[in-house]
């Protein structure tokens, strides 16, 4: 279970900011216990729970980075062409069965371990045979072409750290450093549900007022974490307190959508309140700002599960996870905190937005003429508006200082693709 006391995620203000947010997170989270031990080929995705340490040099060798000549480079003139004779040959895998000499060249392919005594490859395309000689160009600088041994990585060096989110070139490293398996945090257990009367499981009928779930599948399967996907649940406090509390017994995080604004139907957070502890409920962001964020006790005393409620309109669903949720995800996985870096964009619109919050718009790229990035904005701002997201390429992102945006104004721009990387 998460390790989270009732006051983890407290906020005295009366709209807590998205950075303030990632601090807390930050700083008052801890991951979840439990470690264990993943394959190469199962570990992409997960939280490295140890630092890895290279028991080997990579490359183990000098070796060539090209097909060509190995030569000695302190024989070479530097003004003329120089010829050499060619006295072996070497190919990856093999190691030459002399040394070079003087005035002499091995013929030497990409990977193969450079012979003794050389220390300078050619590119067999600047070179041309003569019988059995190589005649090599003036100018090539000494140590051209080789790969030293260790210059990726050093044995005895970090070469990846505790709490890394595993790629598949992280993989790719630990595979060259000779690792087969990896120390990972175990998944966090994550508890799904939608709430409210009017939702209905895609594939049934619709009856009345009512409206197909999209929002857990939106929440669905997101950072390596452990989804169980427990359905919908109708607007009744008593069945939403039962099922948050035992949710709570054996998940690290609840995640709700709908039911937590201060409508007279929203009974999430009040049904939160009987059995655990909201700490805020208000974020100062758009669209989205009802996010209640608490700890539901667990099973264990001591123990409990964080619980974040989002909003009910889809788009607010996917900002405010991407925004909220997503810091709190990756913490209680292990992972370090690596901090979003928006990219500039030039506006092609103008916006105008209220001081002191922070807002996502939905906008699509394209390249100017003068090669410049542009964000377009998308038609429809209503925060129910699902094609706004399919449409898109992500969101431009106004601070809370920023209250009007004019054509041509710079804007921090972030990609879908980096929102759940």
């Amino acid at each position: 279970m998460a390790q989270l006391s009732d006051d983890c995620f407290a906020f005295n203000g009366p709209l807590l900011p998205v950075v303030e947010a990632e601090r807390l997170i930050v700083e008052r989270v801890k991951p979840v216990a439990g470690r264990e031990t993943a394959a190469l080929r199962d570990a992409v995705g997960r939280v490295l729970a140890q630092d890895v340490v290279a028991a080997v040099n990579v490359p183990p060798f000098d070796n060539s980075a090209v097909d060509g000549y190995a030569v000695r480079g302190e024989d070479l003139d530097a003004e003329r062409e120089n010829s050499l004779a060619i006295v072996d040959r070497v190919a990856a895998g093999h190691a030459a069965r002399q040394a070079v000499k003087a005035g002499e060249a091995i013929r030497i392919f990409t990977g193969a371990p450079m012979p003794k005594g050389a220390d300078t490859v050619f590119m067999q395309e600047d070179c041309r045979t003569e019988g059995e000689r190589v005649i090599v160009p003036p100018g090539l600088h000494r140590g051209a072409n080789r790969r030293l041994a260790g210059e990726d990585i050093r044995a005895g060096a970090v070469a990846l750290r505790a709490g890394r989110r595993l790629t598949v070139q992280d993989i790719a490293l630990a595979a060259a450093l000779g690792l087969t398996k990896l120390g990972v945090y175990r998944r966090v257990r994550v508890a799904l549900f939608s709430t409210g009367d009017e939702i209905v499981e895609p594939g049934s009928q619709l009856r009345g007022a009512a409206l197909y779930d999209s929002n857990r599948y939106l929440l669905f399967a997101r950072f390596g974490a452990e989804v169980t996907d427990l359905g919908i649940l109708s607007d009744e406090p008593q069945q939403l307190a039962r099922a948050i509390g035992a949710a709570a017994a054996d998940h690290d995080l609840v995640i709700t959508s709908g039911g937590v604004s201060t409508g007279e139907a929203d009974y999430v957070r009040l049904a939160v309140e009987k059995i655990g502890h909201i700490v805020f409920w208000r974020v100062a962001i758009k669209p989205g700002r009802p996010v209640a964020m608490g700890v539901v006790p667990g099973s264990q005393a001591g123990e409990g599960a964080a619980f974040v409620g989002l909003p009910g309109n889809p788009v607010a669903v996917f900002v405010t996870f991407v925004r909220v949720v997503r810091p709190l995800l990756l913490r209680l996985s292990g992972a370090s905190p690596r901090p979003l870096v928006a990219m500039p964009a030039r506006a092609t619109f103008s916006y105008r937005k209220r001081k002191g919050r922070r807002k996502y718009i939905r906008v699509g790229l394209r390249a100017a003429p003068d090669g410049t990035i542009e964000a377009l904005k998308f038609e429809q701002d209503g925060a129910g508006v699902l094609t706004s997201l399919t449409e898109t390429d992500g969101l431009a992102e106004l601070g809370e200082d920023v209250t009007k945006v004019e054509p041509g104004t710079t804007v921090g721009f972030l990609s879908y693709a980096s929102l759940l990387a």
